[in-house]
């Protein structure tokens, strides 16, 4: 029998089914997801119109190559830019969040005739060569992922950026909120600091969305908050709803010539079809309204509920830090109260749950977290 390569550590539970915010298991045990796949499932668990609209396309075509006219493509184009307000971006289509990366990183050095990559501390930017080298994990960067053309900088330190970013500078790509990191939220002074410098050096700002875009902070990427411009935005995750899509948004000043990006399954039909009825469904129900109003409900639940060391976030991106490690917390979370959490280092919780989720489902959380809680105390 054939051996599975070990990814991650593996929970014992085998989901089947799942609808909105809920998860059932092969022995019809519900569980509350309160983390969406790694943020993955943006609009809930199977939409009927999501579903509807995968259904209705697996009828017609489901792939052809990018050397024909698909579509879906131009029209995702048009949606994503208007309601991500970036109407004049290009867009350019992949399958993940560390291929996106990988093709901003490689547009940026081809427009800039450079090489070096400013990244920060804690950052988390993808698994592929280009992508993982502007990662600050030792431990997932091999020999041949081109680290030194990276200088990693201090996360919100307004100082460092002004002096670490230089005319050798090819790009710049921060997180606006770090996932993997901690769920830390890059500050106004810290974001505006960083465009003026990339302005003043010709360097690339890159806009990494891939966890903290598409609408999870309660704006379409969180860095809209400081009124900044991205040259580009990258972007996955809660763009297909689990469909495998990434992207980027690339502004204006990027001359395009054929051959300088390519992909085989980027932008496919099936895939474009999920990203449409995403967006759809994100305007028609108001979904980024929902995850402001959503996360000041988990915010202020949490902060009644205190014994936590730090509390951080924006929308629906929120990192509970405590002064002891969180693993067993979450197993019990996972297998006392059947709800999905997820970690960021070893003392945060971090939550990321489907922007559709409401009231209830807040409260079944705030419940079993108090408890948890007194006990712990």
């Amino acid at each position: 029998m054939a051996d599975l390569f070990n990814v991650y550590p593996l929970y014992d539970i085998e989901p089947v089914r799942a609808q909105g915010s809920y998860l059932w298991d092969t022995h019809g045990t519900r569980y509350l997801d309160l983390y969406g796949g790694h943020a993955v499932i943006s609009v809930g668990h199977t939409h009927p119109r999501y579903v509807q609209a995968l259904t209705d396309q697996l009828h017609k075509i489901s792939f052809y190559s990018n050397s024909v006219r698909i579509p879906q493509q131009q029209e995702l184009a048009d949606k994503l830019g208007a309601l991500s307000e970036h109407p004049d971006y290009a867009l350019f289509l992949c399958n993940s969040g560390a291929e996106a990366n990988e093709n901003a990183l490689k547009l940026a050095s081809f427009h800039t005739g450079r090489t070096q990559v400013v990244a920060f501390s804690k950052s988390f930017h993808g698994r592929t060569a280009g992508a993982v080298a502007a990662t600050d994990n030792p431990a997932i960067v091999a020999p041949v992922n081109y680290k030194e053309h990276v200088r990693f900088l201090p996360y919100n330190d307004v100082e460092a950026a002004r002096a670490g970013i230089t005319s050798e500078t090819c790009a710049v790509i921060i997180e606006g909120i770090q996932g993997v990191g901690g769920i830390h939220v890059a500050t106004d002074e810290f974001l505006q600091t960083l465009r003026q410098r990339c302005d003043e050096t010709g360097a690339v700002l890159i806009l990494d969305g891939v966890q903290c875009g598409y609408g999870r902070s309660g704006k379409f990427f969180s860095h809209q908050f400081s009124g900044i411009e991205a040259d580009i935005i990258s972007m996955a995750k809660g763009m297909g709803n689990g469909f495998p899509i990434g992207g980027i948004l690339i502004s204006p000043k990027f001359k395009a010539s054929y051959g300088l990006l390519g992909t085989t399954f980027g932008g496919n039909h099936l895939a474009c079809t999920a990203a449409i009825a995403v967006l759809d469904i994100m305007e028609e129900e108001g979904l980024i309204e929902n995850a402001t109003r959503m996360g000041e409900y988990f915010m202020d639940g949490i902060r009644q509920i205190g014994g936590f060391k730090d509390l951080r976030g924006r929308g629906l991106m929120i990192g509970i830090e405590y002064d002891f490690p969180v693993d067993d917390l979450r197993k019990t979370l996972l297998f006392t109260h059947k709800q999905f959490t997820g970690v960021a280092g070893k003392n945060t919780i971090r939550l990321l749950p489907s922007l559709a989720i409401g009231i209830d489902e807040a409260d079944q959380f705030l419940e079993a977290l108090s408890h948890e809680v007194k006990v712990l105390s």
